[in-house]
């Protein structure tokens, strides 16, 4: 197997495991449970903004609070750190 499909791959399942964090926090939330702490999620969100971005938005959890604005940094920069490896093809 190439070195850029085992790349995808843990790339993609580190994004689901990013997604799950946010959906099972809310899940919690709603039943009254002990939650993720913050600085959890936000470190799942460094590894895995696609992911984490999209469970905050299937959640509809943690979208308005400030902290969480950094999903977005996160994710511009994977998106920088992606287009330079596809560009200078390093795989």
């Amino acid at each position: 197997m190439s070195t850029l499909i085992i790349a995808l791959v843990i790339y993609a399942v580190l994004n689901l495991i990013a997604m799950a964090a946010y959906v099972s926090d809310k899940k919690k939330a709603q039943k009254g449970e002990w939650r993720t702490p913050e600085s959890t999620l936000l470190l799942w969100a460094l590894v895995g903004p696609f992911g984490a971005l999209a469970g905050m938005s299937m959640a509809r959890h943690k979208t308005r609070k400030a902290k969480f604005k950094l999903v977005y940094v996160f994710l511009g920069i994977h998106l920088v750190i992606l287009a330079y490896l596809l560009f200078t093809n390093v795989f």
